[in-house]
């Protein structure tokens, strides 16, 4: 019988849902040690801890918008068996963490802040990273790459490396100027209106369609979409004008002057090469900048990088393997 997993510890697309339910999951059940952290504002945030065997550090998986800890289950397994405990977290307004009680729709994704999103990281750093094995890892995709980068920012020195996953360092615009998509936001903050969705957005109706979705990899999309379904916590799928907001400014935030330069550990940004959910040129100014930065474009990837065929997915996740332990 041919292995079900690659070198990395990854699953082979073939029969991909099948190891996902029937190995990998049971697997990280048994290791998984449910925590409940108190974010910002006294917010409960629902997080997991892996413990390897014989660890040689930890990695901290940040999601990215509408996502979820347990999308990530597959590197999860991967980082664990490469030897790295690993500690995820459902931010704010996703999975099991909290939601604003003001927004009835469960598929709506709010935030009041961006800052709240890194002041949520930094408790999950004082009260369940605290203790687990060094040295510490980052690992975050799109809006939590944006978190990652402005954590790194702020908190200088904590973390000793990060891999950032087609981070959010801006958002596609749909073609709208900055300014009037500011203006937009503002607006209806000013009526009322920061908690409501925005008008090009529409509320969760069931399974996604796979063609215009991040992903490229069949196998693993299908795996996802399905636990998606059946899971109510899963069903993000937009944001308020809040949200959206917060989402323009953090590019002034995370190119301010002075900001990328504050960062002194070494920086993996990944560029997806078709992506229509991020500005990919920003991320190449964040990586100049960076004083240990370094940009890489991933080719026959969308955004969901991670969610990429075996022979997108295996080399672009080996290479961020080498770089956790040492090795590029």
């Amino acid at each position: 019988m041919p292995s079900l997993f690659h070198d990395t510890g990854l699953v082979y697309a073939e029969h991909y849902a099948e190891t996902m339910n029937r190995e990998v999951l049971p697997s990280l059940r048994r290791r998984c040690r449910f925590l409940t952290v108190s974010g910002a504002g006294r917010k409960p945030l629902a997080a997991f801890r892996y413990d390897a065997d014989q660890p040689r550090g930890t990695v901290v998986v940040l999601h990215g918008f509408t996502e979820c800890a347990e999308k990530y289950s597959e590197l999860i397994f991967s980082l664990l068996r490469g030897g790295f405990s690993v500690l995820a977290y459902d931010q704010r307004g996703h999975g099991a963490s909290w939601r604003d009680e003001r927004i009835a729709d469960i598929s709506l994704t709010h935030v009041g802040r961006f800052q709240e999103y890194v002041d949520d990281l930094d408790a999950v750093c004082a009260q369940a990273l605290s203790g687990m094995p060094k040295p510490w890892l980052l690992f975050g995709h799109s809006m939590g790459g944006a978190v990652a980068c402005a954590f790194l920012e702020d908190r200088p020195g904590l973390f000793e490396k990060a891999a950032l996953c087609a981070p959010m360092i801006a958002p596609q615009r749909g073609g709208m100027p900055l300014w009037a998509g500011k203006a937009m936001c503002l607006a209806a903050g000013l009526l009322g209106q920061s908690r409501k969705r925005i008008p090009m957005s529409r509320p969760w109706s069931g399974p996604e369609d796979f063609a215009s979705s991040c992903a490229t990899g069949k196998e693993r999309f299908d795996w996802f979409d399905a636990l998606r379904v059946s899971t109510e916590r899963y069903h993000n799928n937009g944001p308020t004008f809040s949200w959206t907001l917060e989402a323009f400014r953090v590019t002034g935030r995370l190119l301010a002057p002075g900001a990328p330069e504050k960062v002194r550990v070494p920086v993996r940004i990944y560029t997806a090469e078709d992506d229509n959910q991020v500005l990919p040129e920003f991320q190449e100014q964040l990586a100049a900048r960076l004083p240990e930065g370094r940009r890489a474009l991933v080719p026959g990837s969308k955004h969901e990088i991670y969610r990429s065929p075996d022979a997108v997915l295996f080399p672009w996740w080996q290479e961020i393997l080498g770089f956790y332990a040492g090795k590029a």
